[in-house]
């Protein structure tokens, strides 16, 4: 843990701002405030955040809202964890679905807060550097699929829409952005999700088995995600880039 990691807390409680960022500058890290969507984009542009912690329940725009922008734009790979009020089961599961990489319920703990931090920051710094996301693509293609990645759509060779949840659009996004590429199943949940693997352990098997259906593949003989013994899982297909929208 550096002393240099740079954390926005955005939250419309301005009592929970002060006392958490008293606790983690105290810890050694350098802290930004904001109370509503306006102000945590007025903070992200003025330099390089490297954690957002958000709050669910905002005046105006609400967290999950902020955090689909965030995952939809530039900073998609900025970590984000989500603060709630809310305790059921239905709404850590939507955070977790708009791109949030953990969730603490309030209230809680400040120290709970500093390890959660530090274990979001510590599993996305060990991803490998080049797995990124294609930046310039409108329109991935593979097979007779083609992945708008405007409008985050899957189509057939019919021109038919194939509905993806959020999960399926991120993990399918993550293959066809790194084809013919080895993934370990830790790589995939950091790259999808970033939950706790201990927590979430099935979690990429069931996506992938819920994509290859999406994508009417074969789980016994696949033609796109195939499963590699003692490694994870690699997509075979050939992707093509394409400017132009589908």
């Amino acid at each position: 843990m550096t002393p240099q990691d740079h954390i926005l807390i955005v939250d419309d409680d301005r009592e929970i701002r002060e006392l958490v960022a008293a606790y983690l500058e105290r810890s050694g890290m350098r802290v930004s405030l904001a109370a509503n969507g306006r102000e945590m984009r007025a903070a992200l542009d003025k330099g390089s955040v490297d954690l957002v912690v958000l709050d669910l329940m905002l005046p105006g725009e609400d967290g999950l809202a902020l955090c689909r922008d965030l995952r939809a734009g530039e900073r998609r790979n900025l970590p984000v964890l989500m603060l709630t009020a809310r305790n059921e089961e239905a709404d850590r599961i939507l955070g977790l679905e708009m791109g949030a990489d953990d969730y603490l319920v309030k209230p809680f703990a400040a120290r709970e807060l500093l390890a959660r931090i530090r274990s979001v920051l510590r599993r996305t710094r060990m991803l490998p550097p080049n797995l990124q996301v294609t930046e310039a693509a409108s329109v991935l293609a593979f097979g007779p699929w083609r992945l708008d990645t405007n409008a985050r759509h899957l189509i057939d060779e019919q021109d038919v829409i194939v509905a993806l949840s959020g999960a399926e659009y991120r993990l399918l996004r993550v293959f066809v952005d790194h084809p013919q590429r080895v993934l370990t199943r830790d790589q995939l949940l950091n790259l999808t999700q970033g939950r706790d693997a201990e927590l979430f352990e099935r979690s990429i098997d069931l996506l992938v088995s819920r994509l290859r259906q999406r994508l009417r593949d074969d789980a016994r003989e696949p033609r796109y995600i195939k499963t590699v013994r003692n490694g994870g899982y690699v997509f075979s297909a050939a992707v093509e880039i394409r400017e132009e929208r589908a």
